[in-house]
């Protein structure tokens, strides 16, 4: 589905900032046995997909970079799904006024399934290395901060085409996220969420729920129980976590409290409707990685291991 117009981007969130505490720790119970198999997660093809990404150079709103990395995502994504969109729109922030080319790419799985699970990335890189100490000005790979959901997404694409699921599956790969600033206000980031959520790609279109993957590929990675996630959909959040520490990934999955992230996933609340969590890597202190914003966020902090732990347990869930 290709737009071309002008989008003036204007809703409020109630939302606090990226860097914010975390609240008190929160143990949760064990769920019971899964009723049905994944299939195995290939983080080795995972690890390729970041690197690919990477080749193309920073994917920052209108370069190069994003025409070639869309393209790529687009014919990926043609291998496994049963039908490609691509949502496409100059969009405006009201705050900074800056406009920004945003290209989103949707694949569906079973698009006449009723019942719809909806999975999202952002992929472009952030224009600026606002956290560095040198190059501030200067965008970044982002390996972790873009590439490593849209890889662990891609990777669950050729498994949803090799073992079907008995329920629709939508991949959301949004574009613009991640060019905001804190100074121009939460409502300067996710704006290719934005665009989706008032433009789905299928008219009246909705989920069951929807998880949203940010910066889940760092080596040492842990992921708290993010805090608008418990708040907007605390029994998704919890039956994830189990799925993930069921299956052996307690390193990762942490039961305790994470802060509130302004992310793509309270976008897809807010305005969509739709239950979402994030699964997003915070320090135990409740901020960011060394590499956040910096150029540090390269393949050097990339980890197969957690691939895996993210990719199989969210394709548990999806099977489940």
């Amino acid at each position: 589905m290709l737009r071309n117009s002008l989008f003036i981007l204007c809703f409020a969130l109630n939302t606090i900032g990226c860097n914010d505490e975390p609240q008190s720790n929160t143990p949760v119970e064990e769920t019971p046995k899964p009723s049905a198999m994944a299939p195995d997660f290939d983080a080795a093809k995972a690890y390729e997909h970041v690197k690919t990404q990477l080749a193309f150079g920073p994917r920052v709103p209108g370069s190069t970079a994003q025409i070639k990395c869309a393209a790529w995502l687009e014919t990926e994504l043609k291998k496994y799904a049963d039908t490609v969109y691509r949502q496409e729109a100059m969009l405006t922030q009201v705050i900074s006024k800056k406009q920004y080319r945003s290209i989103n790419i949707i694949g569906s799985f079973n698009p006449q399934a009723k019942d719809r699970i909806l999975l999202l990335a952002h992929w472009d890189s952030r224009p600026w290395a606002d956290q560095d100490t040198t190059n501030k000005e200067k965008p970044i790979d982002a390996a972790d901060d873009g590439a490593s959901g849209v890889a662990v997404l891609l990777e669950i694409a050729a498994k949803l085409k090799q073992q079907k699921p008995t329920v629709g599956v939508d991949i959301l790969l949004v574009d613009a996220e991640d060019v905001g600033r804190s100074e121009w206000s939460d409502q300067s980031y996710c704006l290719g969420t934005q665009h989706w959520a008032q433009n789905p790609h299928v008219a009246g279109y909705t989920a069951r729920f929807g998880i949203c993957l940010d910066m889940v590929g760092a080596k040492g990675a842990q992921f708290p129980l993010e805090g608008f996630s418990q708040g907007y959909a605390p029994e998704l959040q919890r039956r994830i976590w189990d799925i993930g520490n069921r299956l052996g990934y307690s390193d990762y999955f942490r039961y305790t409290q994470g802060g509130q992230i302004t992310d793509d996933h309270v976008v897809v609340n807010e305005m969509a409707k739709i239950p979402c969590i994030d699964i997003i890597n915070l320090t135990p202190q409740g901020g960011f990685g060394e590499h956040w914003h910096t150029h540090q966020d390269n393949i050097n902090i990339i980890d197969q291991a957690t691939l895996k732990a993210v990719g199989q347990t969210v394709l548990q869930a999806i099977y489940e």
